[in-house]
């Protein structure tokens, strides 16, 4: 994986903080800290997406296209 190089502002306290974890090997760099907090907080957000986006279905019309599926399915299956 190709890495970038980017520059940041952190408050003075927050940096305290995240050297602490550098300085009891918690994490090798800041430079890892970062980066798993970014990756983290990205995949957290895509799981928040996607749980609103399911809050939006209607289950009584999921049911019905799920039903509407398993009955097609069954039509279609071979007689044993």
């Amino acid at each position: 994986m190709r890495l970038a190089k980017v520059a940041i502002s952190i408050n003075g306290e927050t940096l305290k903080r995240l050297d602490r974890l550098v300085a009891n090997k918690v994490f090798p760099s800041r430079s890892q800290v970062v980066q798993e907090a970014i990756e983290e907080k990205l995949m957290r957000s895509a799981r928040m997406r996607l749980a609103e986006e399911c809050a939006k279905l209607d289950p009584t019309a999921e049911q019905a296209l799920a039903d509407e599926g398993v009955s097609q399915a069954l039509q279609e299956s071979p007689e044993y």
